[in-house]
C-alpha cells in the first residue's frame, strides 16, 4: 500500500451503533405515541374505575368483565373484517377513518347511563379503536428498518406508561370531582386534537400498494393461513393473556385486598408510570443491541415471578404495592416492546396491513375470552376481598411459559 495514499480514499467502516431519529420521524414516533396513549387509556380506565363503575351501576363482576370483554370481541371481529383491505389504502387514510370511530365510541361511553348503554358504547369503540393497534405497527414497520424498531417500539409502549402517570390519575381526579363520565370526555378531547396533528401534517404513506390482483376475501384467506403467520398469531394472542385477566381487576384487587384505599390509589399508578416510561425506551434500546428474544427472557421470568406473588399478597403497605406494581409492569413492558419489535419482521410487506389486523383480531378476541373467563373465576361477596385471584395468576404464569417457547421458534425462523 502506498504510504502517501490520503486517509480519505481509504475505504472507511460503517459507523457503528444505531443512527438517530430524523425530525420527521421523531414527529412520527411522538404523534402515534399520544394516539396509542389515548387507544390504551379508553380501555385502561376502566380498571380504576371499576370501583365506583361496579356499586353507581350495580354491577356483578361478571357483568363488569363483559363490560371489559364486549371492546374485545368487537374490535376482535373489525379486525378480521378489516384485514382484507388493510394494505389497499393509505394508511394514514385508514388511521384517520377509523380513530373518528374511536372518537365517537368514547363519547358515547362518557354519554351512558346504564349496563346496556355502556355495554353498546364499549362495543362501537372496539370496533374502531381496536384496528388502530394493526394500523400502528404497520406504519412503524414501513416507516422504520428492523433494527431500529426496537427503540421505535420502546418510545410508542411510553404510551402504556403516561396512561399511567397522567391519564389514570387525573382520570381518577376526574371522577371524584365530577362523575364516572368525566375520564370518557377528556379522551375524546384529547383525541380530536391528536386527530388534527395527524390530518395536517402526517404524509402519506402508501410505499406498501402494489396492483392488487386478488380480492379482499382472497387477501385475507392468505393471511389467516400461511403457515408461516400461524405460530406468530398464537405467541401474540398468548401475550394478551396476562393483561386482560389482571388488568380489569386491578383496582378492585387493590381496594378489597390489598387494603389501599382510593385516595392513595392514584399514587400507585402514577409511581408504576413514572419508572414504566423509562422501562420502555430501556428495553427498546436493549432489543436492538442485546437481541429481542434475549429481553423478551428476561421480561417473561420477572413477570411469572412478580406475578405468582402479587396474586397471593393479602393486607399490604402502600410502598410494597407500589414495588410490586413497578416491577409488575417492567417485566410486561420487556415483553410486549421485545415480541412486538420480533413479530414484525414475520410478514412480507405486501402482507403486513392484513397480518398486522389479524394479530390484532386475534389477540382482542383472545384478550376479551381471558377477561371473561377472569369475570367468572373471580368472586366477590357484598363488600369483601376477590376470592380466587391467585388462580389468575397460576394461567397467567402458565401462559408466560408457553408463550415464552413459541418466542423462540420465531426468534430461530427470523434470524436465519
Amino acid at each position: 500500500m502506498n504510504p502517501s495514499r490520503s486517509a480519505a480514499s481509504i475505504p472507511q467502516p460503517p459507523p457503528s451503533g444505531p443512527r438517530a431519529f430524523t425530525g420527521y420521524e421523531k414527529f412520527i414516533v411522538g404523534v402515534l405515541a399520544f394516539l396509542q396513549f389515548t387507544i390504551i387509556l379508553d380501555f385502561m380506565v376502566l380498571s380504576p374505575l371499576g370501583a365506583t363503575l361496579i356499586p353507581t351501576l350495580g354491577l356483578s363482576p361478571r357483568q363488569f368483565g363483559w363490560v371489559v370483554s364486549a371492546y374485545a370481541f368487537s374490535a376482535g371481529a373489525s379486525g378480521l373484517l378489516a384485514a382484507g383491505f388493510a394494505d389497499r389504502y393509505d394508511r394514514k387514510s385508514m388511521l384517520l377513518f377509523f380513530y373518528t370511530g374511536f372518537i365517537v365510541g368514547t363519547l358515547l361511553c362518557g354519554i351512558a347511563t346504564d349496563y346496556y348503554f355502556l355495554l353498546g358504547a364499549r362495543i362501537v369503540t372496539g370496533i374502531f379503536g381496536g384496528v388502530m393497534g394493526s394500523v400502528v405497527y404497520a406504519i412503524t414497520t414501513d416507516t422504520f428498518p428492523m433494527q431500529m424498531r426496537g427503540r421505535v417500539m420502546g418510545f410508542i409502549q411510553t404510551s402504556f406508561a403516561a396512561s399511567q402517570v397522567l391519564g389514570i390519575p387525573l382520570a381518577l381526579y376526574l371522577c371524584n370531582a365530577f362523575n364516572w363520565h368525566a375520564p370518557f370526555l377528556f379522551i375524546v378531547g384529547i383525541s380530536v386534537a391528536v386527530g388534527i396533528m395527524i390530518y395536517f401534517y402526517m404524509r402519506p404513506i402508501n410505499s406498501h400498494l402494489v396492483p392488487q390482483t386478488r380480492s379482499p376475501f382472497a387477501h385475507l384467506s392468505k393471511a389467516v393461513s400461511s403457515t408461516k403467520y400461524l405460530e406468530g398469531y398464537a405467541a401474540t394472542a398468548l401475550l394478551s393473556t396476562g393483561g386482560f385477566m389482571l388488568m380489569p381487576f386491578g383496582s378492585a384487587f387493590s381496594v378489597y385486598n390489598l387494603g389501599i384505599d382510593l385516595e392513595h390509589l392514584p399514587a400507585v399508578y402514577m409511581a408504576t408510570g413514572i419508572c414504566a416510561m423509562f422501562a420502555g425506551p430501556i428495553a427498546g434500546r436493549m432489543s436492538d443491541t442485546t437481541g429481542k428474544f434475549s429481553v423478551f427472557t428476561f421480561g417473561t421470568l420477572l413477570t411469572i415471578a412478580t406475578v405468582v406473588y402479587y396474586t397471593q399478597m393479602g393486607i399490604s403497605p402502600l410502598w410494597l404495592v407500589i414495588t410490586i406494581n413497578i416491577v409488575l409492569f417492567v417485566g410486561i413492558s420487556s415483553r410486549i416492546v421485545s415480541a412486538m419489535a420480533l413479530t414484525s419482521a414475520i410478514p412480507s410487506p405486501e402482507d403486513r396491513g392484513a397480518y398486522m389486523s389479524v394479530s390484532s383480531s386475534i389477540q382482542q378476541i383472545s384478550g376479551g375470552l381471558a377477561a371473561a373467563l377472569a369475570g367468572l373465576i373471580v368472586v366477590q361477596n357484598g363488600e369483601g376481598p376477590l376470592q380466587h385471584f391467585d388462580t389468575l395468576g397460576q394461567v397467567v404464569a402458565l401462559a408466560a411459559v408457553i408463550t415464552l417457547v413459541m418466542m423462540y421458534r420465531i426468534n430461530r425462523r427470523v434470524m436465519q
